[in-house]
């Protein structure tokens, strides 16, 4: 309701007594002897009206609104107007929960009642209006990723009793949008949990050398099956991507003990290979004179007598080769022969007859 300064205002402006009226220039009296219609916003003939009794335009159209009059001409007023209303808005309620728009990348998991009745492909769709049929839509093109850790070191043991620092990637999406709505209450929170307990039993399984070295690929795929696994069994709706590890190294509080570790075994695995390499030489050496010494015991057993004499002389003369040789005379035995005087003799003495025979 308007107050009384507004009221004031309002009958000022509805209650206009100016001389000059579009009804014509007849008396305001209506009393028909003027020469036009009466003002309908004069005074009327009986008298102004009492400020308590005059109800402005706004308050009268309140009135009719709250089922007191007729309403508005051509309008439906009282009941019929809250009963259109009302029925307007049941209709947009209906249309608001009755039709669906699904996008290309997820489905739309149907409940009636409050149990699944079915699942709704991209598109318009339509269903029962709520609460009736309610639909949850799922995003099941999106790739999630989960790291580990969130922050600070991720610490595991392996299988040789050692601490590896450890960090990875999980990424995973939705294989059934049903299973994913209904099985599991909170999947991003069982993704986790899984990839934790997945990847902590693989690594018991593994030494710090294969963790921190070559056998990561190894490790990621034996995770993400064990991963996959668990899921399944649970019913979960949820496929595993891939498993990434980012990094894996020895504690920050070892590193450097573990890095004098590692240095001391990589010296003795060069030493090791050294060893080996000198065993393979020595071998390769035996095997061969083992083979030399089968070849001559098998002319020894053809000709004792001249093999040895040949192996006495061939000994003798690898032993004496590089000494110093020391010449003793018996007697009777002549132990020096002059070989080059005795060359150079009989080169004179084949010069001497060809000259005598010219």
């Amino acid at each position: 309701m308007v107050n009384s300064s507004g009221r004031d205002a309002l009958s000022g402006t509805f209650h206009n007594e100016a001389p000059k009226s579009p009804w014509g220039g007849g008396s305001d009296k209506g009393d028909g002897n003027g020469s036009g219609p009466r003002n309908p916003w004069s005074v009327p003939p009986e008298g102004r009206r009492s400020r308590a009794a005059s109800a402005s335009a706004l308050d009268e159209l309140w009135r009719r609104a709250r089922g007191g009059g007729g309403g508005l001409p051509g309008m439906p007023s009282g009941a019929r107007l809250w009963l259109l209303i009302l029925a307007g808005l049941i209709g947009v309620w209906i249309v608001y929960t009755s039709v669906h728009p699904i996008g290309p990348r997820e489905k739309g998991v149907v409940t009636f009642l409050g149990r699944y009745s079915g699942t709704l492909d991209p598109g318009i769709q339509f269903t029962l209006p709520a609460p009736f049929q309610l639909v949850d839509v799922v995003d099941v093109g999106n790739i999630r990723t989960e790291n580990f850790p969130n922050s600070g070191e991720n610490l595991m043991l392996t299988g040789d009793q050692n601490i590896v620092d450890l960090a990875y990637s999980v990424r995973w999406d939705i294989r059934s949008a049903s299973d994913y709505v209904f099985q599991i209450a909170d999947p991003r929170e069982t993704v986790r949990a899984t990839a934790e307990s997945a990847m902590r039993n693989v690594i018991a399984n593994t030494t710090l050398n294969e963790a921190i070295g070559e056998g990561r690929s190894k490790i990621e795929a034996e995770a993400q099956v064990a991963m996959q696994q668990i899921l399944d069994e649970y019913g979960s709706g949820i496929r595993i991507q891939g498993v990434a590890i980012q990094k894996a190294a020895a504690p920050s509080q070892v590193d450097d003990a573990f890095k004098a570790v590692t240095a001391a075994q990589q010296e003795a695995e060069s030493n090791r290979n050294n060893a080996n390499a000198y065993a393979q030489r020595v071998i390769a050496a035996a095997q061969g004179e083992a083979a030399e010494f089968d070849k001559i015991y098998e002319q020894y057993k053809l000709a004792p007598e001249v093999t040895k004499r040949r192996l006495y002389y061939e000994t003798m003369e690898a032993v004496l080769a590089n000494t110093n040789k020391t010449v003793i005379e018996a007697p009777g035995v002549n132990s020096y022969l002059p070989l080059p005087q005795l060359r150079r003799g009989t080169a004179t003495i084949e010069g001497d007859t060809k000259g005598g025979a010219k």
